[in-house]
């Protein structure tokens, strides 16, 4: 088997897209990796669409500068962990990081696909076998602008049947009153029994003002404090992370190996979140989840987007040693919640792993036709 084609489809939601929020399912870079023999794999990328559709598009320079498509035509797609280095190598001089980590992620999920596919597995079973065969699962969305809206929205996900819920970005951060309020808030709608999540998503300036907040929020018992700082503020992560109870959490900026290790071992979080569409596809994202629990932290994986990311997430998940929490993005945008056929249904807190071979997921056509981009942006 050889690989034929490599397709980046860029996708947006219809209408027009609110650029001020914090919200990647507003669009998405969709990978799909033809072979000779009519196996077809999928996979997505959680970043700058266009951008990360340039990398795989463009023709090669030299040796270390190729768009990641000409590194792959006619090349076997069986052969993943080469075909990685083929593209890490093959991008060292804009990549090693960020964006080219990023194209090389969704690729990497597809070849698992058409692996999955060609041996008639789902791709837990090529990583070592089901350990579990559902996952609990947070809702995650963002944070609203006041009180009210937050009571409302936690109650809403917990009548959804969710056990979780994680609230981020929007207003967190700049004022410390408004940030006690609506985790206040939060807690009250969500009572004693849910898990409750806050994703400061980068708003807290400096370590002394986060230990305040983070102490203040302590009587509210959230789950974890996610992302309080800039991704590479490894003191303040550090700082923060002794100083108070509450889990320290983040990651999902990183990509490969190497960052993870920094991020542990010099942040000093607890609770680390690499998404599989950015830290290295399925195959780094093992790595670091070996990594992570060897040096005692936990791992839960960042999703957003798609049903493409929220079925590969579950792969991985099924596989690894220990998988307590699973990010479900409860989203009400076309790709979020129709791209793909299958749903992910929410059943007494928990989804259910996939069964079918390769990532298990169908792409609906006519969503696809509906959000694709054909004209340049």
């Amino acid at each position: 088997m050889i690989i034929t084609a490599v397709d980046a489809l860029l996708l947006k939601q219809p209408g027009v897209l609110d650029t001020t929020i914090a919200d990647g399912s507003q669009d998405a870079l969709i990978i799909r990796v033809s072979t000779d023999e009519g196996i077809v794999g999928i996979g997505e990328v959680d970043s700058n669409p266009t951008v990360v559709k340039a990398i795989i598009e463009a023709p090669p320079s030299h040796k270390t500068a190729c768009g990641l498509r000409s590194l792959l035509i006619g090349q076997d797609p069986g052969d993943i962990a080469g075909l990685w280095q083929r593209m890490y190598r093959g991008s060292l001089y804009y990549g090693r990081r960020g964006a080219a980590l990023h194209a090389i992620s969704g690729i990497d999920i597809a070849l698992w696909d058409i692996a999955g596919q060609a041996q008639g597995k789902p791709i837990h079973a090529l990583l070592g076998g089901m350990k579990r065969e559902r996952v609990k699962a947070y809702a995650s969305t963002l944070m609203p602008d006041t009180p009210a809206e937050v009571r409302q929205v936690v109650d809403e996900q917990s009548q959804a049947g969710f056990q979780a819920v994680k609230l981020g970005w929007g207003p967190l951060g700049q004022d410390a009153e408004l940030d006690i309020a609506l985790v206040r808030a939060a807690r009250q709608a969500a009572g004693d029994d849910l898990d409750l999540m806050v994703d400061v998503g980068k708003g807290w300036a400096d370590a002394v003002d986060a230990i305040s907040r983070a102490r203040r929020l302590e009587e509210f018992r959230p789950y974890w404090i996610e992302e309080p700082f800039m991704p590479d503020e490894y003191d303040r992560y550090r700082a923060l992370a002794e100083a108070v109870e509450i889990p320290i959490a983040g990651g999902e900026e990183e990509s490969t190996l190497l960052d993870f290790e920094r991020l542990v071992d010099r942040g000093g979080v607890t609770v680390v979140q690499p998404d599989v569409t950015r830290a290295g596809g399925i195959s780094e994202t093992m790595r670091i989840a070996a990594m992570v629990r060897e040096r005692g932290k936990r791992t839960v994986t960042h999703a957003w987007s798609t049903g493409i990311i929220k079925a590969a997430s579950l792969h991985v998940l099924a596989a690894i040693e220990q998988a307590e929490y699973f990010e479900y993005c409860v989203r009400t945008t076309e790709l979020n919640r129709r791209l793909v056929v299958e749903q992910f249904p929410v059943r007494d807190g928990y989804v259910e792993i996939p069964q079918k071979p390769g990532l298990g997921v169908q792409i609906d056509e006519d969503v696809l036709k509906e959000c694709l981009v054909t004209e340049a942006p």
